[in-house]
């Protein structure tokens, strides 16, 4: 086998795949990088003919002549349109190179300036790509080839896309399996691959260069690489009771008692994100003109430390979740809306959200911020924020079992329920921290809650639940509520 990875190292590419860049209209990236770029940087590494230095040049015959490879990378990265620019443009061909860096000096008055279209910059969540081709390993002397031009490519795409480029025999280095573009002729993206031919193609463009300099043109030899289909990775898939689809994780801890400013601050970000992205959010995510009972809407959750012995209950994370029975395309979405924002600002907060993706190992800090502390499965469950009541009324067995409902849960077999917390670090609120200005007040309370069965998480009750109200904990073994 043989597998070139390629690390981004700036967690950025920018390519223009198919020349309209410079049009301005391009709203998509290139992604993945085709393997006709990755071809020709290998290609550029070393040169070809008499040019070779580290090489023979062999290894792009036989280079070229490889199958379509499978292409593990991120099936949802964040596209993202550069703004045009302009730069100093020479006009005095004959004037000596330092009279042109006077020249270019923003206080030369006389300056030309001409516009540049830097295209779209493609932003994956894994900043790793791997190109698999399922072959005989190549022998030594091909396989050691192919190692010094990957050490010698410095980026992909546009020179601000800088890459680091490993040429390996083995598989592990492809860490996630689950997000690959396979070859598959009635696949729907289509993806240059390297055919052979293109190396003869390259050195004329080459020797045109030389003699000619910038008025060869790419356009004046043919089309370089083949465009084959390939099949994406399948969109997510959705549970029955919904999942969450962003764990964000503070860079600096919150009170608890900012919960109900920190959560609108948080949807308000992401429905600007989507609505930068994609047009008008949907209903899911804002909730306007929503008329059931159901769990149908968006959560935004602050996760706060509790349920610990020295717990504080001060927000170190944020999450989204959404419910079943939406769509992939908005699923998907809506994880990278939520993954686009970077900063929360309002009154007397000023924080930085930083991605936190799975899986997530029991030893990183801060605790509160990693999915399993939220996930369970447990079948004790208690309030780290106080759940809304839904109705003005007493919340027994029969009331929470109906917000169980509400909430895609089945109905609790014991509950308990306090005005005040009952574990660690569980956040005590005043009235005016909880009910809104434009809404009734309503009561709330600390609610714990015993299944017959094991519940998977985040388990969130309560008429508040879409604000983070009511958000639950899993009782673990040795930890105990209070009351």
């Amino acid at each position: 086998m043989l597998a070139i990875s390629v690390e981004l190292l700036h967690a950025t590419f920018r390519g223009d795949p198919s020349g309209a860049a410079n049009t301005g209209r391009l709203s998509q990236g290139e992604w993945p990088p085709s393997p006709m770029r990755l071809f020709a940087a290998f290609v550029a590494a070393d040169g070809t003919r008499e040019n070779c230095w580290a090489t023979d040049g062999s290894e792009l015959s036989w280079f070229e002549q490889l199958s379509p490879p499978v292409i593990y990378a991120d099936s949802t990265p964040l596209h993202k349109t550069l703004l045009p620019r302009y730069v100093v443009r020479y006009r005095h061909t004959g004037l000596s190179k330092k009279l042109k860096e006077l020249t270019c000096q923003k206080e030369y008055i006389n300056r030309e300036s001409t516009l540049v279209q830097p295209g779209v910059r493609v932003s994956p969540r894994d900043s790793h790509i791997v190109y698999f081709w399922d072959v005989e390993t190549p022998d030594t002397s091909i396989f050691k080839a192919l190692q010094r031009r990957a050490a010698r490519v410095g980026y992909l795409g546009a020179s601000d896309s800088p890459v680091r480029v490993r040429v390996s025999s083995c598989a592990s280095v492809i860490a996630d399996k689950t997000h690959a573009f396979v070859p598959d002729d009635s696949g729907g993206a289509v993806i240059k691959v390297a055919q052979p031919g293109d190396l003869r193609v390259l050195d004329r463009f080459y020797d045109q260069w030389q003699k000619r300099g910038a008025s060869v043109s790419r356009s004046q030899f043919p089309a370089l690489g083949r465009g084959y289909r390939y099949r994406p990775p399948m969109l997510s898939k959705r549970v029955e009771l919904g999942e969450v689809v962003a764990w964000m994780r503070l860079d600096s801890a919150v009170s608890g008692r900012r919960i109900s400013t920190v959560t609108q601050l948080f949807k308000q970000s992401v429905l600007s994100q989507y609505q930068h992205l994609y047009g008008e959010p949907p209903q899911v995510l804002h909730g306007h003109g929503f008329r059931g009972k159901g769990y149908e809407i968006a959560r935004y959750l602050a996760l706060p430390d509790a349920g610990y012995p020295r717990s504080e209950g001060r927000i170190h994370g944020m999450a989204l979740w959404m419910p079943p029975g939406i769509s992939s395309l908005e699923y998907e979405r809506s994880r990278t809306a939520a993954y686009a924002v970077r900063r929360l600002t309002g009154p007397s907060i000023r924080i930085s959200l930083e991605l936190h993706l799975e899986p997530h190992s029991r030893n990183d800090r801060p605790v509160a911020a990693n999915s399993w502390r939220w996930l369970g499965p447990s079948k004790e469950w208690v309030t780290a924020f106080p759940a809304i009541h839904e109705r003005r009324r007493t919340p027994n067995l029969n009331e929470i079992g109906r917000w169980c409902n509400h909430a895609g849960l089945p109905r609790p077999i014991e509950v308990r329920s306090s005005r005040t917390p009952m574990v660690p670090g569980a956040v005590d609120l005043s009235p005016v921290e909880v009910n809104r200005r434009d809404r009734p007040a309503l009561p709330y309370s600390h609610i714990w809650m015993r299944f017959s069965q094991d519940i998977s998480g985040p388990v969130v009750v309560g008429s508040g639940r879409q604000r983070g109200f009511g958000l639950c904990i899993p009782l673990k073994q040795g930890l105990r509520s209070s009351s």
